[in-house]
């Protein structure tokens, strides 16, 4: 007769395997990477033809006039660091200076970066935690709540926040100095990008610093030159932008706008405009992901019961906390700020899952139920894609434009640039009084005046009259060709305190001196028609959201 075994103590004690989530040589998080991936791509491709919204315009411009030899700042104020610029730049080179090549840049970057993330959580956690992670950035990062399906600066941040934090995680594995100062240079270039990107920066020397004296006794040389090292990688990029900027003559341009005048600019914020835009954003952003979000928020207790994020518990915080940090400047909180808070999200909810099945593994239960907290994610991204259905899979690009920007006139915009484009000749100047830059980009003309947007001339801050008499100055200089005057209020942002100086002067400027040719004026809720010539002068305005297109009159 056989022995009968002991179910519940013993050496002849049955036990379930415990969850092997780490195999490095496994297949099948390989394939379900392909398959997100591949998910994601058909989609963005579906809507690559999206038109441009403004900041997507201001970039597409300077780049433009990059690839035309002429530096950044010259032409066109703005207040981003000159490395989005030369990201378009590159991206345009590669894919035309189209908008279906701009955001086919975007989908690479958006893959570099997923598979980034997928690397970096499977260093610290597992496979499971690393498709979970890989997903979720993938899928939040398209998604509208954070106006995904736009090539914003915030996107091309993230891939070179990323590659710097691995390879900042090898040096600490492998004391290689290099892997130190290649890892500085990457997050130089995150912030050359969008100032914003500091946080991963100060984040970088304080896990560092904190990795290092965690150890006894403390490795003095190690802390003091390790830092030196990523200081002096993260600042020599940004060194070096300033020296080709001399270089090239607008040294003195690019500081008044980015570090000067942008002061200015966030210092106009009070705490409860802070608060009432933070409460805003928010509530847009996990709009149709609150269930990921509330898994991303377990994912912070893990450190307390789980061992592996126990021991990652510094980084886990850290990295969470940071880039929040990369959200808060200016106290805008705009959708597409959140993009840079979405690796940490995502991570943390990918080591919730994988946490909670280990947890459960070690359970005497059914291997069935081990499988629950994956099983969960998937259902929750299942859910939260199809109720995107209409927008991921169904709207045209023009139809998703105007459920991202409203009455925004952003599909307007490529007919009026294209208009613009076969009446004017490679070397007019054209003008555009009102904060849409994408129309130059598209009429492929430069700018009559550098105020490429006249949102910030409606600012109440020391410098908005000076900089409305500076651009009157310089479009009655140029003598532009055609003149766009937009008055749809989005596109100015004016208030109570606002200096209408530019405007007062605008209609009695191109009244006397330009013919309107073409009209495009809003007849319904998120609606433009066009009229042209004759047609458009006699029409009879019944909505102040308008757009006209004139023609110099006077001689050139």
């Amino acid at each position: 007769m056989p022995k009968k075994r002991n179910f519940k103590s013993g050496k002849n004690n049955i036990r379930l395997p415990k969850a092997n989530l780490n195999q490095k040589n496994a297949l099948w998080p390989w394939l379900i990477m392909a398959i997100i991936i591949l998910f994601t791509a058909v989609i963005r491709i579906r809507l690559l033809q999206i038109p441009l919204e403004r900041d997507e315009g201001e970039f597409a411009y300077m780049g433009q006039l990059m690839l035309q030899g002429i530096p950044p700042y010259l032409m066109a104020y703005a207040q981003k660091l000159p490395g989005i610029y030369s990201i378009y730049a590159l991206i345009m080179a590669i894919f035309g200076q189209t908008i279906a090549g701009i955001h086919l840049g975007l989908l690479v970057a958006n893959c570099i970066a997923t598979l980034l993330l997928f690397f970096l959580t499977r260093r610290l956690f597992d496979n499971v935690a690393a498709i979970v992670t890989a997903a979720g950035y993938a899928l939040l990062s398209l998604s509208p709540s954070v106006l995904g399906t736009s090539a914003h600066a915030t996107q091309f941040i993230v891939p070179f926040a990323l590659g710097g934090t691995i390879l900042l995680l090898k040096f600490i594995d492998s004391d290689k100095y290099l892997f130190l100062f290649m890892s500085g240079l990457l997050y130089g270039l995150a912030f050359i990008i969008k100032q914003h990107a500091v946080f991963f920066i100060i984040f970088a020397m304080v896990y560092l610093t904190l990795k290092i004296i965690a150890f006894r006794p403390v490795n003095w040389e190690r802390l003091i030159t390790g830092n030196l090292i990523l200081a002096t990688g993260s600042i020599l990029t940004f060194l070096l932008t300033c020296v080709i900027l001399y270089w090239s003559g607008v040294f003195y341009k690019f500081w008044f706008w980015t570090f000067v005048y942008s002061g200015e600019y966030i210092s106009i914020i009070t705490f409860a405009d802070a608060l009432h835009n933070f409460m805003a954003s928010i509530a847009r952003v996990i709009n149709y992901w609150e269930l990921l979000w509330i898994i991303a928020g377990i994912g912070l207790t893990t450190p307390f019961w789980y061992k592996k994020a126990r021991s990652n518990s510094i980084f886990l915080f850290g990295f969470f906390f940071f880039s929040f940090l990369t959200v808060c400047p200016g106290f805008f909180f705009r959708p597409h700020y959140f993009v840079t808070l979405l690796p940490a999200i995502t991570l943390l909810a990918g080591v919730a899952v994988s946490a909670s099945v280990i947890w459960l593994s070690e359970k005497k239960i059914s291997p069935i139920v081990h499988i629950i907290p994956a099983f969960v994610i998937v259902l929750i991204i299942i859910s939260s894609v199809s109720n995107l259905g209409d927008f991921f899979f169904k709207a045209t690009p023009v139809e998703a434009c105007r459920i991202l920007y409203g009455d925004n006139p952003f599909p307007e915009a490529v007919e009026i640039g294209k208009y613009i484009k076969n009446h004017t000749k490679k070397e007019d100047f054209i003008v555009v009084v009102g904060s849409e830059p994408e129309l130059y980009f598209y009429a492929d003309r430069k700018s009559a005046t550098g105020h490429i947007y006249t949102y910030r001339l409606m600012r109440t801050h020391k410098y908005a009259s000076k900089m409305q008499l500076d651009m009157i100055k310089e479009i009655e200089t140029a003598r532009p060709k055609y003149a766009v005057l937009v008055t749809i209020p989005s596109s100015w942002l004016s208030g109570p305190d606002s200096d209408f100086t530019i405007i007062n002067w605008a209609q009695t400027y191109f009244n006397k001196n330009y013919t309107l040719v073409e009209l495009v004026t809003s007849v319904a809720e998120n609606q433009y028609k066009i009229y042209w010539d004759e047609e458009a002068r006699k029409k009879q305005l019944l909505s102040p959201f308008n757009i006209f297109v004139m023609k110099r009159i006077s001689p050139q």
